[in-house]
């Protein structure tokens, strides 16, 4: 009989990374001070965060998790559904649902679980979920649960969606799940084509906007708003782990949908709630977005400046729109060599590999941060072109 630990045992990739000294992952990060860590004692410029806004110091965000560290406790030690569900938990969602402009929110403890819980109750054995190729894990974990009839369309590509809409059934509901923003591309969805396309079958749209909200749109509600689409979506789900500066995941739509889903999520049912410290730090991060514009501001300054510069040096960064900057390498090793000699010069960024992303595109990808000084990007401009060249990254 096969002992169930053979694959762990002849798995060694990770090792032989170890052995020959470029090993990207699970770096011990000491010191957290927005855009510059402490790693092995030394000080580097951090461009692998998803902090957009840079709320994770900022003294309104911090006093609020103190406080209400002190007021609560460390945990709720419980369930939303049981025992542990706090005014904090209700008062953020009725602050959410008012800023996102929908009837109801509910907020889970980590945005993974979101998904998860949001999509397995949705999707029964009658119905159809329909994904773009590229969304983030936790909506394909989430689809994997759901016992319904799955289907995925070519990124960003509105006429692969439309043979996925054709061969569902008319009795049928259908959920189509896009990312507002992707992660590891840093373009927008085709979110006008999307939903117009999606009315013409009577599917409905849902919008994992993690990287959206906060980013785009005029007041930061995220991609619904950058295309005047906030009334056309039917829900948005989004994390506090990027622009919120915390911990956790929510999603808005109709009242009765967030009923439905509160009252058959598993995910949410069977985990703890959010620790009041997480809660209140997301509470006042959603009032520093809405009163400190400028700080949005400062971050799309900071990406147009490190965008111009980055593609003048002749990188490909791919379709990039936004923050989430990729500079495309297109090999395993090369893009891990070249990851290590950044890290080494004193600038951390995120290695992405196969089959993290597809073969032939790998890369080294970074993120803006309003918090990030002119010269933090210069610096990282000038070490990428100098060892991008040494590399033949570029010429």
């Amino acid at each position: 009989m096969t002992d169930l630990f053979d694959k762990c045992c002849s798995f060694s990739r990770d090792q032989e990374a170890i052995d020959k000294g470029f090993y990207p992952f699970f770096k011990v990060i000491s010191r957290l001070n927005g855009p510059h860590v402490t790693v092995d004692g030394r000080e580097m410029i951090m461009v692998g965060s998803n902090n957009y806004l840079g709320l994770t110091t900022h003294p309104k965000v911090r006093a609020a998790a103190m406080k209400a560290l002190e007021e609560y406790g460390t945990s709720c030690s419980g369930s939303r559904f049981l025992n542990g569900t706090l005014d904090l938990h209700e008062q953020l969602e009725v602050s959410l649902a008012r800023f996102m402009g929908k009837e109801a929110v509910q907020v889970f403890s980590t945005g993974f679980q979101t998904n998860q819980g949001v999509i397995a109750p949705l999707i029964g054995r009658s119905d159809s979920v329909i994904i773009d190729r590229l969304v983030h894990a936790s909506v394909v974990e989430g689809v994997r649960l759901c016992f319904g009839k799955v289907g995925r369309f070519r990124h960003n590509n509105v006429e692969s969606l439309r043979r996925n809409l054709q061969a569902c059934t008319s009795n049928q509901g259908i959920l189509i799940i896009v990312d507002g923003v992707y992660s590891m591309e840093g373009d927008i969805a085709a979110l006008p084509e999307i939903v117009a396309t999606a009315k013409e079958f009577g599917a409905r749209v849902m919008v994992d906007d993690a990287h959206g909200i906060g980013v785009l749109g005029a007041t930061g509600r995220g991609t619904s708003e950058h295309f005047g689409l906030a009334d056309e979506v039917d829900l948005v789900m989004g994390t506090f782990s990027k622009s919120f500066a915390s911990l956790g995941g929510f999603i808005a739509g109709d009242a009765r949908v967030i009923s439905y889903i509160k009252h058959h999520s598993r995910a949410l049912m069977f985990s703890a709630a959010m620790p009041p410290s997480a809660t209140a730090a997301v509470q006042a991060a959603l009032e520093v977005i809405e009163t400190e514009p400028e700080i949005r501001e400062r971050l799309w300054e900071n990406t147009r400046f490190f965008m111009e510069n980055i593609v003048a040096l002749g990188f490909d960064t791919g379709p990039t729109q936004t923050p989430i900057v990729p500079i495309i390498v297109g090999e395993d090793v090369l893009t891990a060599l070249y990851w290590k000699r950044l890290f080494d010069e004193g600038i951390f960024t995120n290695c992405v590999i196969a089959p993290g992303v597809p073969e032939g595109s790998q890369r080294i990808r970074m993120c803006l941060m309003a918090t990030h000084a002119r010269e933090d990007l210069e610096r990282v401009v000038d070490v990428c072109g100098r060892v991008g060249r040494e590399f033949g990254i570029i010429r």
